[in-house]
């Protein structure tokens, strides 16, 4: 089957019961929160910007909030063995937990999305200090990840209330990380359906793009991947689940390693994509490579371009074209010692697809990964 594109049916507009203003922040739960903060400032350019723990009056766990433009992360530690922080850890290892969306109305996101089935996490609280009132609610999604509702119009202070500033003599400079360009979720076997479902009845999102297991394949293993998107398109979650191959997919070694469902990627956008990984390698971040024969007709695949190919070649860095334009993708190795959540970068010039034409090449490099560590 050929990539599909929604139906006119999943595209004619519809009133927005939802309407969402884009990622507020993604929050991860880890086992060492002072250390991961250092990481992300260091290999990936972020800023301190708020804490959260025993001096601020939080007695269970410790957080540290760290900015980058727009893109915004929270790492989190439990202090106590004995909590739903620390075994989500013992279970995961560090991963995703929550991926807070902004909206204009906390309360009437929650009482839209609960009352067309969504699970409640989190009924609408008001959090409050001196710099005004944050706003939130969550629903449950797949596995152990939770989409919170942040409301923060009427709040002036550095991230929330709860949190202190963060000011640190350590502030390394950007990598030129702008904000979240999407969120891709492993699910199990035949899940996926179960989970667009999801997205289209309880978040009013639609399937802008399906790619099925002869789209996403190699000689050894096979995916399937349905992308969501809610409104604007300011949110988009793409959800992978495995499909039958001769050895094990990339998506079945997440969901063993991660043990269940999960985040398997966060994608990062930049408006200057060789800058960006030439510094994020100068600062140890890996990166996936692919064979030097994949640029021998790159320019004959995707048509002009304006970017020098070499520098493209000695990075990595993939290309693909849409009806609208292209885009640039590199995805780095696993940031955990468990081959589970990595990050993809990249820059958008007019498309709005997702790589198709760089699916092999790029699911080739990870299978080579998966070949050292012996899980294919």
């Amino acid at each position: 089957m050929d990539t599909m594109i929604a139906s006119k049916k999943n595209t004619v507009e519809q009133a927005d019961f939802l309407p969402l203003q884009g990622t507020d922040y993604v929050e991860f739960y880890v086992g060492n929160a002072k250390q991961a903060a250092h990481f992300y400032k260091t290999a990936f350019g972020f800023q301190s910007l708020a804490y959260a723990g025993p001096e601020t009056g939080i007695k269970d766990k410790v957080s540290y909030a760290i900015r980058q433009q727009k893109l915004t992360f929270v790492l989190t530690t439990p202090l106590k063995k004995d909590n739903a922080i620390a075994e989500h850890i013992n279970r995961h290892g560090d991963g995703v937990k929550f991926l807070a969306l902004r909206v204009d109305d906390a309360r009437d996101a929650w009482h839209q999305t609960t009352k067309r089935g969504g699970e409640n996490f989190m009924k609408p609280e008001v959090l409050t200090d001196k710099h005004g009132e944050v706003i939130m609610s969550g629903i449950k999604t797949y596995g152990d990840t939770v989409h919170l509702f942040i409301e923060r119009k009427n709040y002036s202070g550095a991230f929330m209330p709860g949190y202190t500033e963060w000011k640190t003599e350590y502030n390394p400079s950007s990598t030129g990380l702008k904000y979240v360009d999407h969120c891709v979720g492993n699910v199990g076997w035949n899940q996926m359906n179960k989970w667009v479902k999801f997205y289209e009845d309880v978040m009013g999102f639609r399937n802008i793009l399906s790619f099925d297991d002869e789209d996403i394949s190699t000689e050894y293993s096979a995916l399937m991947s349905k992308v969501m998107s809610n409104g604007n398109g300011y949110v988009k979650f793409p959800i992978n689940e495995p499909a039958e191959g001769k050895k094990k997919s990339q998506v079945e070694e997440y969901l063993d390693f991660y043990n269940g469902e999960g985040v398997q990627h966060v994608a990062l956008a930049t408006d200057n994509i060789v800058e960006t990984v030439g510094t994020l390698k100068n600062r140890g971040v890996e990166f996936l490579k692919v064979p030097s024969s994949y640029y021998e007709d790159l320019i004959d695949r995707v048509g002009k371009i304006d970017e020098d190919l070499e520098p493209l070649k000695e990075l990595g860095i993939l290309v693909d074209r849409d009806e609208e334009g292209y885009l640039l993708q590199i995805f780095t190795k696993p940031v955990e010692d468990r081959p589970t959540l990595f990050f993809e970068i990249i820059q958008r010039k007019g498309a709005k697809s997702f790589g198709k034409g760089n699916f092999k090449a790029l699911f080739e490099a990870i299978e080579r990964e998966q070949g050292l560590r012996g899980n294919l």
